[in-house]
């Protein structure tokens, strides 16, 4: 162990030795705007016929990123940016040119959708760093999205307030915007400078053109934007927003109903321009998306994405390291009651309460992140009943408990960080308590060719005796040209365990990692893009030291010019591998023949009212009989601009694969089983306009597990067949869920939504049922039917504080339309 460490520091001291004596001149230019300061704000319409943009500043000349990287825009679809600002935040009127402006397309999604539309699309880094920007994107068809872009990787569960109003002209098409300094961050500083890039999508021809050019051939996206100039001496508005929600639901579930009704709030404040505060008070989450529940039969649990937006919106400070899973928060209690002699548990909690949240996430002038989140949840009960007493009794499963993360990111150069994490949980009483942290680099030359990272945690685990487990990797990367590198030393030791705030997974291994790749920088022949890489993955276990495996993968995919996709690949362990895992005992392992596993998949021009997207995917393993066909088929038909249709189907078969079933003081058993998986899912979305929707979300998962005989596990990893062993481990389960939803967002950051949610599954330890069994069976179970409505509202303080002012005289001779152009005026102004 001591030896990895070393090794590990070493390769880290090279790197840096390397990075810093390969620092290289920025050779990319970056185009600046000299933007104006405006007294009278322009009305949000789509016309910019307004006095504040006679004399705006114009980002000009787009050039274009995608499929033709680095060619002039057609003048046919010339685009012109104006840009000014005031007070209060800044305006863009963006006029985008088109010879056929009946072909633009422009079908309608629900809010942070893009379907097949040309959009106008926003970067804005207030902090002019080159790592994390804000995007603001408005389709033709007047729908917002939005997200925040880190090192090129978006994140669009954020959502801010701003405002957007489109307009297709007779040979073009306009969108207008304004977007309050409220959702930006940016130094407090008298004059700044800010990154700013701007894109067009022309979708007839899938092609993306940006103001600032953006080298395809290395670096990310979003280190290529130009400066906006001529932002001083602003008076930012108060930044304190208020989001109360009243929701109600009426359930009914084996029979019995309740009506919940339920209020609370959610607050931003912003501390300064920088740093904000968000807190929840009296949380609600009944509406959020159901898992895709499956049935699990690996050593480790299911990790499901967290669909809560409180735990999603500007999370992307405490997702460093990824030591925070925010699902331990408010999720299935961590223990179980002692029973006695008589006694059964009569009723288990599903989850625990949250009673409030907050976090706190900024970035200093110095460009050090800071992030702090805090949650406490409330005491949780089983209950219990003593058959022979005849009496009831509550047992704490989970006690009043403290979730905490703290996170400081330091950025510095064009593209770098150095990043400390920590995360901790109390839990009252004799309950157990956890610590864990990390320390992490990424770095980027400045020409943009070459990437290093790395990382080193720690955790402690208190349970009346401690715990502490170590993981650290050390990685660099060729990120330019045609031909692409990649290496890697990853470890994990086997006391590693962040369960208690984050997700551990596998541990007790190192892993080392190579990989090779080749790409077309600029359409060639029929192929506007090709992608072929090799990867190689060898990992042994730590202690005591095993081979555990080889694995070789390689992946390949092609998009013609006419948009469709094709590709494969091939993966094979080549030896025979030791399964550290699959025994669930420290120190054992299990030996898994060979595989070789070919795939190949397809996907059609999503242009098209119909697409298609399809993949096989073969197992076969080097024993006989034993394999998996997995197949997925997802077509997609758009049935107009306002109403679409998704269906998502995959199937996997697996025959004779070997699995652990249980164990006894002196062995551990495995069976062979027979394994089938179907998944239907359908999704449907008919959109009203830019502001209502009706959406429905349908899943069936089921699946049946035949064992055929049982096994013996062996010190040296083989099995031996026991016929004394027939425990029956046959299963079939299935999970059903019907969403129907109706969505309004009737005021900007305003939410009306009705749900209809409808659920059941099933679980019975036999296989092999017919259809018709498995319907009936299911059909039998309780259901869950939910009926909720739930309404938000979102309060700006700087609107609100207008409401108290006492309402300007009016002449006598003042026009009806002129003052509701004056009160149209203030409402624009104030948000």
């Amino acid at each position: 162990m001591h030896l990895i460490l070393k090794t590990v520091f070493a390769i880290t001291i090279l790197l840096l030795a390397i990075f810093v004596k390969g620092q290289e001149l920025d050779s990319i230019s970056r185009k600046k705007l000299n933007i104006t300061k405006i007294s009278d704000a322009p009305k949000i319409d789509g016309v910019l016929d307004d006095l504040a943009w006679q004399n705006a500043a114009i980002a000009k000349d787009f050039v274009e990123r995608n499929p033709t990287n680095g060619r002039p825009i057609p003048d046919s679809l010339r685009t012109e940016v104006k840009v000014v600002y005031d007070d209060l935040g800044i305006y863009f009127g963006a006029t985008m040119y088109d010879p056929e402006p009946d072909k633009i397309l422009k079908e309608l999604t629900e809010r942070d959708g893009i379907g097949n539309d040309d959009f106008f699309f926003i970067l804005l880094n207030g902090y002019n760093d080159r790592q994390q920007s804000l995007q603001f994107i408005v389709t033709a068809a007047g729908v917002q999205y939005d997200a925040k872009m880190t090192n090129g990787n978006e994140d669009s569960s954020w959502n801010g307030v701003w405002y957007s109003a489109v307009k297709i002209n007779a040979d073009s098409w306009v969108a207008e915007l304004f977007i309050p300094y409220s959702e930006v961050r940016f130094p407090k500083k008298d004059i700044q400078t800010w990154g700013l890039q701007i894109e067009r999508e022309f979708r007839r021809t899938r092609s993306r053109y940006s103001w600032n050019f953006v080298d395809n051939t290395k670096g990310a996206f979003s280190t290529y934007d130009g400066e906006i100039h001529g932002i001083q001496n602003i008076e930012t508005p108060t930044r304190l927003s208020f989001q109360p929600y009243v929701s109600t639901y009426l359930n009914s579930y084996d029979g019995e109903s309740e009506f919940v009704f339920n209020g609370g709030m959610d607050l931003k404040y912003g501390i300064n321009d920088a740093f904000t505060l968000d807190m929840v008070l009296i949380p609600d989450f009944g509406q959020t998306k159901f898992d895709n529940a499956v049935l699990n039969l690996s050593a480790f649990e299911v990790q499901y994405a967290e669909q809560r937006p409180f735990f999603t919106e500007g999370t992307e400070l405490f997702n460093k390291g990824n030591l925070f899973y925010s699902r331990r928060i408010g999720g299935y209690p961590t223990g179980y009651p002692d029973l006695g002699e008589n006694e059964e548990i009569t009723e288990f909690p599903a989850r625990v309460d949250l009673i409030n949240a907050f976090k706190i996430s900024g970035r200093t002038e110095k460009n050090l992140g800071i992030g702090i989140f805090n949650a406490i949840t409330e005491k949780t009960y089983a209950k219990i009943y003593d058959s022979q007493s005849l009496q009831s009794r509550k047992s704490v499963v989970e006690p009043l408990a403290n979730y905490n993360v703290l996170v400081l990111d330091q950025r510095f150069g064009d593209n770098n960080s150095i990043s400390f994490v920590n995360t901790n949980t109390l839990r009252e009483g004799d309950f157990r308590d956890a610590n864990a942290s990390g320390v992490y680099f990424d770095l980027t030359n400045k020409a943009k060719t070459w990437n290093y990272w790395g990382n080193l945690e720690g955790s402690w685990v208190m349970n009346g005796k401690t715990k502490f487990g170590t993981e650290g990797s050390i990685a660099a990367a060729k990120i330019s040209g045609e031909h692409r590198y990649q290496a890697s030393i990853f470890f994990r030791t086997k006391d590693y365990n962040i369960d208690d705030l984050g997700y551990t997974g596998q541990t007790n291994y190192i892993n080392y990692y190579a990989y090779y790749g080749y790409r077309y920088l600029q359409p060639k022949g029929f192929l506007n893009n090709l992608n072929l890489n090799f990867n190689f993955n060898y990992n042994r276990r730590l202690e005591p030291d095993l081979f555990n495996n080889f694995v070789f993968n390689f992946n390949s995919s092609f998009t013609t010019k006419k948009f469709f996709g094709f590709g494969g690949g091939f993966e094979s362990t080549i030896f025979e591998n030791y399964d550290i895992y699959e025994p669930r005992v420290h120190g054992r392992h299990v030996k898994v023949p060979a595989y070789y596993d070919p795939w190949v998949w397809i996907s059609t021009d999503f242009r098209k009212k119909f697409a298609l997207e399809s993949t096989v995917d073969w197992y076969k393993y080097d024993q006989h009989g034993r394999g998996k066909l997995y197949f997925e088929f997802e077509p997609r038909y758009r049935i107009s601009d306002k109403w679409k249709l998704y269906y998502f189907s995959n199937a996997t078969f697996s025959d004779k694969e070997q699995g652990y079933v249980s164990r006894d003081e002196s062995n551990i058993y495995f069976g062979e089983r027979d394994r089938n998986t179907l998944e239907n899912t359908l999704e449907s979305q008919y959109i009203f306009n830019d502001k209502m929707a009706l959406s429905l979300a349908f899943r069936h998962y089921y699946t049946e597990v035949t064992y055929d005989k049982y096994f013996t596990l062996e010190e040296n990893g083989d099995l031996t067949p026991d016929e004394n062993y027939t425990t029956n481990h046959n299963a079939t389960y299935n999970s059903w869920n019907i969403d129907l939803r109706f969505s309004w967002w009737f005021a900007p950051g305003s939410q009306l939504s009705l749900l209809y949610r409808n659920s059941m599954e099933s679980y019975d330890e036999i296989s092999r049922m017919s259809f018709r069994e498995n319907f009936d069976y299911l059909f039998d179970q309780p259901q869950l039917n939910s009926f909720s409505v739930r309404v938000s509202y979102f309060l700006d303080y700087n609107r609100m504080k207008n409401w108290f002012k006492k309402r300007p005289q009016i002449e006598e001779n003042t026009t009806k339309s002129s003052y509701r152009e004056y009160k149209s005026m203030a409402y624009r102004r104030n948000g």
